[in-house]
């Protein structure tokens, strides 16, 4: 399964030989850097460009070109190189060649193996000015190698570029690259032809990618670097060598002046384009409605909103019902406020006028007023029931649509859960509805990674039904949602990329916690006592100063190894039992720099019962959102500022998915961890 990767996600690389593909509508330069385990580049001869287009376990094209495939051997790059860092360029302007990535389609890069099966793909969007960019880096890190969507834009181009690199000489090595790009101009790729009517795009078959093992005998690297070995793509290469030949030099698929494949060779004509690239276009259309009825409403259809892929359009869809129910419940409110208000002063001025106290005339007025105000009110629920209507039916044919991360647990897509290769964009942590649309629930979504921790109030709140929990349930209900929640974020992130560690002073939650605990999807056993609340805090805490510094020092793959760089949550239960002013300070640290490096916070606790702290309470009950483990219309929204009810996501009473889940879960994380 392809991982679709944003930018800043990483993935890990199954084989060390690998191409790199890239489509970009438009003529551009491909190159690679070399870099130490500090990133730095040592030398021009630790860059692989169109002047000097091999490396050790790199090639890269001699020209510039719409689409490039690199090869890449991990296993021949030398030991002393940690990240290979992929180069995009524009050339260099000639009058009618486009000068900044933001006038072209969004760059398209996919690495996949040597059969051209995509390992990980990444479209980099939300470049303007820039003319260079760092598309994608294959770092090493203990020992594993991987791939990370790096789309870091330079306005000054590749003199920019490599000294942001701290490259020697970068503005000379620029226009050498350039220099060699214009002298190979005249065989420039186009870009990709327009689809054909049938919209066939299939692969053709591609020259394998072989390493610098199959050509020439690869050359040692000496102390200023890796020396570039013949290129086991060129056909021009050491005498008696035979092997594959390079689809950007002669032999098999030499680009003539016309830019079109030459039939010549016994590879055949090579397919340039990407089986799934298109050009300034979404990777196919949003589904369209069937023709309504004469005098009827469209029927809704899942997934039309606007996206690039059906996830982004459900996301968008979701979100653009619960503005419409905002909008129409606000437009309902506002003309029953004017029908009052319309009777009240009707009625003020026939109590004011004497002469309608006489005789019949002013119950008259009285029951024409009323009767106004209800023909107001009737017209007004109507269009809310016409609005309301139309909201049931799309979310009757959204919510079956829904990927797991955004539906309810009784979503029969649970069942069919596998551990995914990447985080989506959402989650779902429960329902929103109103009391004039109560049939009507919009699913609550988040953006991942959070961007702020929960805080599950288990204060006493009146349930559905009128009836209120005593204290000790509310605790149980709590610390269920806690789990729901906790066991959702797991299964939504791939194998490795999430850890959970709960503290549990009193050891209360045992039973609520037993889902976490019998299926092993945690990073530890619950911390009981102060002592374990103590140590559990103390190493998150030391983890978010470590990779802050790494961050801020420009050293992020620096880590001490063995330290946990996966996304981490803490469940803190019964609080604030087991906790002192250090501690509690500790948790506020945590809750307010824990989110930008990957460090959240889920509180379970009474915020009346945590009141005795006072001010040092406060900024954590701020940072974090307010959830409740039973319906309770506490959530305002931005637009009009409704009191919308809202019900937690949790699993249906005597249902095994919890566990399901968990266990698939559980298994794929020890195969990880091998």
């Amino acid at each position: 399964m392809t991982a679709e990767l944003v930018r800043g996600q990483n993935h890990p690389l199954p084989q060390a030989r690998l191409e790199i593909r890239i489509s970009a509508g438009t003529p551009v330069v491909a190159g690679a850097t070399l870099g130490d385990e500090n990133g730095k580049v040592h030398g021009v001869e630790w860059v692989a460009h169109p002047g000097t287009p091999t490396l050790p376990g790199l090639e890269v094209s001699r020209q510039a070109a719409a689409d490039h495939r690199l090869a890449v051997d991990l296993e021949a790059v030398p030991e002393a190189v940690h990240r290979v860092s992929v180069l995009l360029a524009l050339p260099a302007a000639d009058g009618t060649a486009p000068v900044r990535f933001g006038a072209v389609a969004a760059p398209f890069v996919a690495v996949t193996g040597l059969d051209g099966t995509e390992v990980a793909s990444y479209t980099i969007t939300g470049l303007e000015a820039e003319s260079a960019v760092v598309a994608l880096e294959l770092y090493r890190r203990q020992g594993a190698w991987k791939v990370r969507a790096v789309g870091q834009g330079y306005a000054g181009g590749l003199a920019e570029l490599f000294t942001d690199q701290d490259l020697p000489q970068a503005a000379q090595l620029a226009g050498s690259i350039h220099e060699a790009v214009a002298q190979g101009l005249a065989r420039s790729v186009p870009a990709p032809p327009q689809r054909t009517a049938d919209g066939d795009r299939s692969r053709q078959p591609a020259a394998p990618a072989l390493g610098p093992e199959h050509g020439a005998a690869t050359a040692s690297q000496g102390a200023a670097g890796p020396v570039p070995p013949a290129s086991p793509y060129d056909p021009h290469g050491a005498p008696g060598q035979s092997g594959p030949q390079s689809p950007y030099t002669g032999g098999a698929g030499e680009l003539g002046s016309t830019g079109q494949p030459s039939s010549t060779g016994s590879g055949g004509p090579i397919d340039y384009s990407h089986p799934r690239r298109q050009n300034a276009a979404p990777p196919s259309p949003p589904p369209t409605a069937p023709p309504a009825e004469p005098g009827q409403p469209a029927r809704p259809v899942a997934g039309d909103a606007t996206g690039w892929s059906m996830e982004e359009r459900l996301y968008n869809q979701v979100w653009g019902m619960f503005e419409d129910l905002a909008r129409t419940t606000a437009a309902y409110r506002s003309a029953v406020d004017f029908a009052d208000s319309r009777m009240e002063k009707e009625l003020d001025q026939v109590l004011s006028d004497p002469r309608s106290r006489i005789g019949g005339q002013g119950d008259a007025a009285r029951e024409a007023a009323r009767a106004r105000h209800g023909q107001l009110v009737a017209q007004a629920r109507e269009a809310l029931d016409r609005d309301l209507a139309q909201l049931t039916a799309e979310a009757e044919v959204v919510e079956p649509a829904l990927p797991a991360a955004y539906a309810r647990w009784d979503n029969p897509v649970w069942h069919a859960y596998r551990v995914p290769m990447e985080i989506p964009m959402a989650l779902r942590l429960g329902d929103l509805h109103l009391p004039e649309a109560d049939q009507v629930r919009i699913p609550m979504l988040v953006r991942l990674p959070l961007e702020r921790g929960l805080w599950i109030d288990t204060g006493r709140s009146g349930s559905p039904d009128g009836t209120f929990a005593d204290s000790h349930e509310m605790r149980r209900l709590g610390l269920e949602a806690a789990v729901a929640h906790a066991a959702r974020l797991l299964a939504v992130h791939p194998a490795g990329d999430f850890t959970v560690h709960v503290i549990d002073p009193a050891g209360s939650g045992g039973q609520a916690l037993a889902p976490l605990v019998q299926t092993g999807v945690l990073a530890a056993p619950p911390a009981l006592g102060a002592a374990g609340a103590a140590d559990v805090l103390a190493r998150l805490t030391q983890r978010v100063d470590l990779v802050q510094m790494a961050v801020r020092g420009g050293a992020a793959d620096s880590l001490p190894p063995g330290l946990d760089t996966s996304q981490q949550l803490l469940i803190v239960n019964d609080f604030p039992h087991g906790f002192d002013d250090r501690a509690v300070n500790q948790l506020r640290y945590l809750a307010d720099e824990g989110p930008d490096v990957g460090v959240h916070v889920m509180m379970v606790a009474d915020r009346e019962e945590s009141a005795g702290y006072g001010p040092l309470l406060d900024p954590l009950w701020r940072s974090l959102l307010r959830l409740t483990p039973v319906a309770d219309d506490h959530l305002a929204d931005p637009w009009v500022g409704h009191a919308w009810t809202y019900e937690p996501s949790l699993v249906p009473p005597g249902s095994q998915v919890l566990q399901q889940v968990l266990t698939q879960v559980a298994a794929a994380r020890r195969s990880w961890d091998r």
